[in-house]
C-alpha cells in the first residue's frame, strides 16, 4: 500500500508495509542498501554514520552495515556496538564488505543468523534483507517445509555431517581399543568395509595432498561442478592444526574454492554447529583466526585413520 505524505508530491511516496531498516553507512557510501530497499518496497527509517552513536530508532526488522570505503581500525572499534544493538532491537542483521575486510568484519561478527555479503550487487543485498527480515518474523523452532531456504538446507546438511563425524570417531575408538559390542551406526548392518583403522598418526602431509589432489581436479574439470566448501575447510583447517599453524577467515575463504560470500556463510554455519571456533588475535583485535573445534578435531583423526587403515585415499 503507498501512501502519498501530506503536502507532499505524488511522487514523493512511502510505503506502509515493507522491510524497514536502519543503514549504518558512510556519507560517500555506495547506494546498493537503499536501492535494494527500494527495490522491494522497503524503507530506512534511519540512517547512521560510523563515527555517530547508535542511539534508539524506530525499531527496524533488520539493520544493513555498508562498510565500502570504512578504514578497518573504525570496523574493529564500531562494529561490535553495531552488532550489540542490533541483538538488543531484535533486528536481523546484514553487512557488506570489500574482500580487504574479510578478516576485520569476521573479527567482530561471524555466525549468529548475521548474513555476510563480499562485494554484492544490488540483488545480492535485496535476497539478505529478505532472509534476515523472515528470520526475524519466523518463530524459533517453527519450520515450513514449503519454504525451506537455502540456510535451512545448509544447516541440515551441516547437523548431518557432525553427526557423520562423530560416528566415525566412535566406531574408530571402538575398532582401536577391540570393543566388539558396540552396536553397529546405520540399521543392522553389520559388516565393516575395509581393514582396522591405522595405528600411525594422521600426517599434515597427507591432507596437503589431498587438498592438492582437489585442486588438481578443478584444473580439468572446473570449480563449479564438484564445489565442497564444508570438506575444503575442514580439511584445511585440520592440516593446520597438525602443523600448528594458524589460519585467518580471509584464509579460510580460499581455501574453501567458492566465492568469499559463500565460503562466508559456510564458516558462520559450521561455527554455529559446534564444528569450528572462532579465536581472537590477542595482538591484532582487526582479525580472528579459525580453528576445528575438539569433536571435530576428533572426528577429523578417526576419519583418517580409518580411510588410511583401510587402505583408500582421503577423498
Amino acid at each position: 500500500m503507498i501512501m502519498i505524505l501530506p503536502g507532499g508530491d505524488p511522487a514523493d511516496t512511502r510505503y506502509d508495509t515493507g522491510i524497514a531498516a536502519v543503514l549504518v553507512a558512510s556519507a560517500d557510501a555506495p547506494d546498493r542498501f537503499a536501492a535494494a530497499l527500494a527495490a522491494m518496497e522497503g524503507r530506512v527509517v534511519g540512517r547512521i554514520d560510523w563515527q555517530a552513536p547508535f542511539g534508539l530508532h524506530a525499531t527496524p526488522q533488520v539493520v544493513v552495515v555498508e562498510t565500502a570505503g570504512v578504514d578497518v581500525t573504525v570496523l574493529a572499534e564500531h562494529l561490535p556496538r553495531i552488532v550489540e544493538r542490533a541483538a538488543v532491537l531484535e533486528a536481523g542483521l546484514v553487512v557488506a564488505m570489500g574482500s580487504d575486510q574479510i578478516d576485520a568484519v569476521a573479527a567482530a561478527t561471524l555466525g549468529g543468523g548475521t548474513i555476510l555479503l563480499v562485494d554484492p550487487n544490488v540483488a545480492d543485498c535485496v535476497a539478505a534483507i529478505v532472509v534476515a527480515a523472515e528470520r526475524v518474523r519466523s518463530p524459533a523452532g517453527v519450520f515450513d517445509v514449503g519454504r525451506e531456504t537455502d540456510g535451512t538446507r545448509l544447516e541440515r546438511l551441516n547437523t548431518e555431517v557432525a553427526r557423520i563425524a562423530e560416528a566415525l570417531a566412535r566406531l574408530t575408538r571402538a575398532e582401536i581399543e577391540g570393543d566388539a559390542s558396540t552396536a553397529p551406526i546405520v540399521g543392522d548392518r553389520t559388516n565393516r568395509y575395509g581393514a582396522p583403522p591405522s595405528l600411525a598418526e594422521p600426517s599434515a602431509a597427507d591432507v596437503r595432498r589431498a587438498i592438492r589432489a582437489r585442486r588438481l581436479r578443478d584444473q580439468f574439470f572446473g570449480t563449479a561442478l564438484f564445489e565442497d566448501p564444508g570438506w575444503d575447510m575442514l580439511l584445511d583447517l585440520y592440516a593446520a592444526e597438525l602443523e600448528r599453524g594458524r589460519v585467518s577467515v580471509s584464509s579460510l575463504c580460499i581455501a574453501a574454492a567458492v566465492a568469499p560470500t559463500t565460503a562466508l556463510r559456510w564458516i558462520a554455519r559450521m561455527t554455529d554447529t559446534g564444528l569450528f571456533e572462532r579465536r581472537p588475535d590477542l595482538h591484532d583485535r582487526r582479525r580472528a583466526f579459525m580453528v576445528l573445534s575438539d569433536r571435530a578435531s576428533e572426528a577429523m583423526r578417526g576419519y583418517i585413520l580409518a580411510t588410511r587403515g583401510a587402505d583408500l585415499r582421503i577423498p
